[in-house]
């Protein structure tokens, strides 16, 4: 983890962006996190990790609703599938 001020990530912005390649670089204004700069492969991994996570939850909240399960051969019928 690379850390830096937003003046320097500024006046050094290709060695800020060639650091964020293997590790993130947190920018701070002030002492403070402003931003945090990652790859853009990083970024896709992110991405689809807390799509999945996302995908996990909206699955739990579902199997934890209340009202009549359907029968399998139901839903088949359902949609056409026999």
């Amino acid at each position: 983890m690379a850390t830096m001020s937003i003046s320097d990530a500024r006046d050094h912005l290709p060695d800020a962006m060639e650091t964020a390649r293997t590790e993130a670089v947190f920018v701070e204004r002030r002492g403070r996190l402003a931003g945090v700069l990652v790859s853009p492969e990083r970024y896709e991994q992110l991405m689809t990790a807390l799509e999945e996570v996302e995908d996990v939850a909206a699955f739990d909240a579902a199997m934890a609703e209340e009202g009549p399960n359907i029968p399998w051969e139901q839903v088949k019928a359902d949609l056409g599938w026999e």
